[in-house]
């Protein structure tokens, strides 16, 4: 492994295979560095009927400043190595994926074990399949009850009833623990924890097009892997500013997916392609008839239009590094309240669509992200008006703190985008000291050195639990030494940059 990797930019950083970090090596870096200072921002446009389109942000004209003040020489490629760090830690190992898949495996026999569920298949869906799911995600699995060899169609009360069925013989065994049945919610559900591996688990009953969801979600990461790392890293810091929580009233994770995806839809050049042209049509009206056919028109249909997106030589190519795009999305964010008055997200056109375009885009949600797989639902109908204001600036709060201060160091960097459990794990690899303590103990950094923005002290917020925690392998060896050495380099780079000479004028 290198000595140095600066991860500016994928392929763009020269790996040094002499062991010994010296000047040389951290001079090649700073040139590597140096040499990427281009910024994609995005600046597309917003439709109204019968207007002409206008930039969708701030001022008269809606216009986005160019991010002259964040610096890819300085804090973004100190930025983009933190995220990278962040990444090692949240990423899913393989024990992480047989846990889960140990749970389906037991759930599938007490399945097996209800009269009234026989021949019924357990099937998960949500992150977990579509692989934007961190080392602490829950599990949502769908029980797919028979209905010949058609797409199933169990009424409420059915799946009510089986859902009481399912928890009568959890209690009965002792498997899990916290269980809690929400019958007449939205889409009745089972949830409960896992005694041997301590992940939480959503039990639904007949959730086909959800399954379609995730696997949509699965193929659009095989696009650009920077959308599923952006997700993960939005997904958790979301978690560390409390605005994850759609009960009360903020984002809850399938927006947040589908935000990410309107950033990469809205750079310049794009990332995405509109989601209309990967699936043309509302895929909840065509989830019909016989389910293996209804599947296999869906994936064939999807694979053949990504695969075209993917080998179109005619595209360009947007190669913003990761914390350029992290930056951007928070700026963009930041701005949501001041349209989603009167315009709605739509994944499906990659862009803003004025409300008045369909009878469907109500005024009565503060924000109206359209589902583009079932486009009467709105994902973000949870989020109320006092807190989508609240989110707006939380995300401004990450921006400027990104952007305002020329003394950023990775500690606070990586405070300020993790939880403090998490923190402790990237920042001190090798102790556990003080990670699975209580609150009293926890200490966040709530500004980044020198600069003015506060951020929600994590002691507010709600982590992990510490069970999940205390299942997280330690790093390898090989990665802590690595880690060590960018360490070292940096602050070799940090010496070098005091001692160097200044010139005369």
């Amino acid at each position: 492994m290198s000595a140095l990797q600066p991860l500016v930019r994928r392929g763009s950083a020269k790996i040094i295979k002499d062991d010994t970090v010296c000047n040389h090596a951290v001079a090649e870096a700073t040139k590597i560095a140096a040499a990427y200072q281009s910024h994609n921002i995005d600046n597309k446009v917003v439709v109204a009927p019968g207007q002409v389109p206008v930039t969708a942000t701030r001022g008269p004209e809606l216009k986005l400043s160019p991010l002259s003040s964040y610096d890819t020489m300085g804090s973004g490629t100190l930025l983009e190595r933190c995220l990278r760090d962040i990444l090692k830690v949240i990423k899913p190992l393989g024990g992480d994926v047989t846990a889960r898949y140990t749970i389906i495996s037991d759930l599938r026999t007490v399945v097996g074990s209800i009269d009234c569920l026989k021949g019924a298949t357990v099937e998960p869906f949500g992150s977990f399949v579509s692989n934007l799911y961190t080392r602490w995600g829950d599990l949502d699995i769908s029980i797919e009850v028979p209905c010949d060899s058609l797409v199933s169609s169990t009424d409420k009360t059915n799946k009510q009833n089986f859902l009481r069925e399912i928890r009568k013989v959890f209690r009965r065994r002792g498997l899990v623990r916290d269980l809690r049945l929400f019958l007449h919610a939205r889409v009745p559900v089972l949830i409960f924890e896992s005694n041997l591996h301590n992940i939480s688990c959503d039990i639904s009953i007949s959730n086909l097009l959800c399954q379609i969801k995730s696997r949509l979600f699965f193929w659009i990461t095989g696009i650009d892997e920077r959308f599923r790392d952006m997700v993960l890293l939005i997904k958790e810091w979301v978690k560390s500013q409390q605005i994850n929580d759609p009960k009360n009233g903020t984002l809850n994770s399938h927006s947040l997916c589908l935000l990410v995806i309107f950033h990469f839809q809205t750079c310049e050049p794009p990332i995405l392609p509109p989601l209309r042209e990967i699936y043309e049509g509302n895929i909840a009206d065509n989830l019909t008839g016989a389910r293996v056919i209804a599947e296999r028109a869906i994936q064939d249909t999807c694979s053949a239009n990504i695969e075209r997106f993917k080998t179109n030589s005619f595209r360009n190519v947007n190669r913003s590094s990761l914390s350029e795009l992290v930056v951007s999305f928070f700026r963009k964010c930041s701005n949501l309240n001041m349209l989603a008055s009167e315009y709605a997200i739509c994944t499906y056109t990659g862009r803003w669509e004025h409300r008045s375009t369909s009878t469907k885009w109500t005024n009565d949600y503060p924000l109206f992200i359209e589902d583009p797989f079932e486009h009467t639902d709105n994902t973000a109908r949870t989020v109320s008006m006092s807190e989508l204001g609240r989110i707006c600036e939380v995300f401004n709060e990450a921006y400027q703190g990104l952007v305002s201060s020329d003394d950023h160091d990775r500690t606070s960097l990586i405070c300020s985008l993790v939880r403090h459990p998490i923190s402790t794990k990237i920042i001190s690899p090798h102790s556990n000291q003080g990670l699975f303590s209580g609150a009293s103990t926890r200490y966040y950094p709530g500004q980044f050195r020198g600069g003015a923005t506060r951020y929600r002290p994590l002691s507010d917020a709600l982590p992990p639990s510490q069970n999940q925690f205390n299942n997280m392998q330690t790093e390898s060896d090989e990665a802590t030494i690595i880690a060590i050495r960018r360490e070292l380099a940096q602050l070799m780079l940090k010496a070098n940059t005091r001692n160097k000479p200044r010139s005369v004028r």
